[in-house]
């Protein structure tokens, strides 16, 4: 049946009080939201400037300069350093392959609302996609979500748990700095696409509270996204009738075991604690099956987890974002108090 809904006023609430109380992240202090007075978000892109962007998702030939440590203030289109030094197993120095960044996003001015967001482009995990990745910044930054794209590391050089490590990562820096740059830190949210779905679904259902005694602020906290977004996404990695094989083998590497495939299994993951869901995906999809996300959904709903699915003709895969979807996305977003 499409479209699906399952969202208990009376639970979600409950959902919510429950995920405010466990969260150790203060208050965000009474800081603005930075924003931009004439943004990235609002540019026109031309399709092959879209295409042709940076591995950091700057077009124009604009190059990056990453920033090692976080920033007092948000700036549009500043590039942010996940680990300070090395990321774990990081081997190399190259800053497009081996070092996992942000990019951030930020709303017009007057519109930010403090909420943000972590964006996974697709890309089968052996490139990224900036098709997905800048369209999908600029569309939550024009509607007052700050949003940062994440550049997480791929199988053309890393596999499992690098990339997930990016990921989780990325949810905890946003986390740890939200107060000092005016965002709510139980207002952080993932958004991904075919294997950035896979990467957003397996973050939000594989997270933990962080490492009170860690000496990096930023491994104290918790990474668990407070909502997610999953269009068209791999999900499952162990069902060979429904698995995107291509995907798998890129993020494990080839000679995995069933029970690496089941840990990453994003539908075998769910538990009470897995944060409510938006996911869409056309049901003439030819690339990764819809019974991804119907496994997925079915998990949800096995949960009582709050989740709104579109399963629509909605054309084939990789259509990124459209209005077929996005409208429904952003009222839903809203409805969240994002």
């Amino acid at each position: 049946m499409y479209p699906q809904r399952c969202l208990s006023l009376l639970s979600f609430i409950a959902f919510v009080l429950t995920a405010r109380a466990a969260s150790d992240v203060p208050a965000p202090a009474s800081i603005t939201p930075a924003t931009a007075d004439a943004p990235f978000a609002l540019v026109s892109l031309a399709t092959g400037q879209i295409n042709g962007a940076s591995p950091f998702f700057l077009v124009d030939g604009k190059e990056a300069d990453l920033l090692p440590t976080p920033p007092a203030r948000l700036e549009d289109l500043q590039v942010l350093r996940l680990w300070s030094g090395d990321a774990p197993l990081q081997n190399g120095e190259d800053p497009a392959r081996d070092i996992p960044t942000l990019t951030v996003f930020l709303p017009p001015t007057g519109k930010a609302g403090g909420a943000s967001m972590v964006i996974c482009a697709g890309g089968a995990y052996s490139h990224i996609s900036p098709r997905e990745g800048i369209p999908t910044g600029q569309w939550l930054a024009k509607n007052g979500i700050t949003a940062f794209i994440l550049k997480y590391r791929i199988g053309q050089k890393y596999h499992y748990p690098a990339i997930t490590d990016d990921a989780s990562r990325a949810i905890r820096y946003v986390r740890a700095y939200a107060p000092a740059w005016g965002l709510d830190p139980n207002r952080i949210g993932i958004i991904g696409f075919s294997a950035g779905g896979h990467l957003a679904s397996i973050t939000a259902t594989r997270f933990d509270a962080g490492d009170p005694k860690s000496s990096d602020p930023i491994e104290r906290v918790s990474s668990r996204p407070d909502l997610q977004i999953l269009l068209y996404p791999v999900v499952t990695l162990s069902d060979e009738d429904i698995v995107h094989k291509s995907s798998r083998d890129w993020f494990l590497g080839p000679d995995s075991t069933l029970e690496l495939r089941q840990q990453e299994s994003s539908d075998l993951q769910v538990t009470k604690d897995t944060p409510p869901a938006f996911v869409a995906q056309s049901i003439t999809d030819p690339t990764v099956p819809i019974a991804n996300s119907d496994h997925y959904t079915n998990a949800l709903a096995k949960f009582n987890i709050p989740y709104v699915f579109i399963r629509e003709p909605m054309g084939g895969h990789g259509f990124g974002v459209i209005d077929a979807w996005s409208n429904q996305a952003m009222a839903w977003l809203h409805a969240q108090k994002f």
